[in-house]
């Protein structure tokens, strides 16, 4: 498969380090030195279906298609208003497709298992363009009375329209059940019989055992990834990393032995948008015209559950 357009919305609200210092016990300081964070746009009137239709839509107009045209939709979501329908069965609706749709949740490495997919379609001749979306509002999930948590996330929509092609080299999933390092309970409806203790509490996250997760199993994924396509790390244009945190990426960076301009990132200004981040900053740097046609390029990512993935991709337009 190929990468043919991209696309990406963001919520209006910007909400900065120093408006949060007005009600959580924090300080501009402290959030960027931890973080790299000094911003983030949230969810206020907005509906997350709207946001993932804009960068939706802008995909398809930066691949030259229309909505007709798709013939697969994937929507890479962790939680949002809907249980059901799916999100990718509204997002299909409001775009005028007609093709089958699918939702997917491997937390933030959602768009690289969503692309794993979708080669697999295209692979097997049952698709020739998949329109992937992440939309996600992990701004819902969190405790806003807690400072470890609530600082780190926005709220966004990335997507990408991939068809045939061969600029896939090289993909890499893995999933370790370390449910306790990361993890969000929202309570369901009570029946009359529910007898069993349920325990309902916002996003969880033990800080350093996602640090240390995210940053071990990302250059593992990335060094088996060049060594499987005899590419050394110099031979990649740019890391697409998951936005996460400025420490992390910079981590993985230093570990990697990769210069700074190599590694895009803009954490900075969106916060972690979870499986939005990576197709949202390859769009900004699509529409920035920092890509070439030959570029080649390392997505990597990683989430609760715990998922990671990886691919190395040639950068085809």
């Amino acid at each position: 498969m190929k990468i043919i357009g991209t696309g990406s919305a963001h919520p209006k609200c910007c909400v900065t380090n120093t408006m949060l210092e007005q009600f959580l016990e924090t300080t501009d300081e402290w959030i960027t030195e931890r973080t790299g964070i000094k911003e983030r746009l949230v969810i206020s009137s907005e509906k997350l279906e709207d946001l993932a239709v804009i960068a939706a839509n802008k995909a398809l107009e930066d691949a030259n298609l229309t909505a007709k045209d798709i013939d697969f939709i994937i929507c890479s979501n962790v939680v949002n208003e809907y249980v059901t329908p799916a999100l990718s069965c509204i997002i299909q609706g409001k775009i005028g497709a007609t093709c089958p749709t699918l939702d997917i949740n491997a937390a933030c490495a959602g768009f690289i298992f969503a692309m794993d997919m979708a080669e697999d379609k295209i692979r097997c001749k049952k698709a020739k363009n998949i329109l992937i979306v992440c939309a996600e509002e992990p701004s819902r999930m969190v405790s806003w009375e807690n400072r470890s948590t609530s600082v780190l996330f926005g709220d966004g929509a990335g997507a990408a329209v991939v068809s045939e092609g061969d600029e896939l080299k090289a993909i890499r999933l893995t999933t370790s059940s370390l449910t306790d390092v990361l993890y969000y309970q929202r309570s369901l409806e009570p029946t009359p019989y529910i007898d069993k203790d349920e325990n309902f509490e916002p996003l969880v996250m033990k800080g350093r055992d996602v640090f240390k997760h995210a940053v071990t199993n990302s250059c593992r994924d990335i060094r088996k990834l060049l060594n499987e396509t005899g590419l050394q790390p110099e031979d990649i244009k740019y890391y697409v990393l998951h936005q996460a945190n400025l420490r992390i990426i910079d981590s993985i960076r230093h570990f990697l032995g990769v210069d700074e301009e190599r590694v895009p990132h803009n954490v900075e200004r969106y916060g972690n948008i979870s499986s939005a981040a990576l197709p949202a900053l390859l769009d900004e740097l699509n529409r920035a015209g920092k890509l070439q046609k030959g570029d080649k390029l390392v997505f990597s990512a990683f989430g609760a559950g715990f998922t990671t993935g990886a691919c190395v991709i040639e950068w085809a337009k």
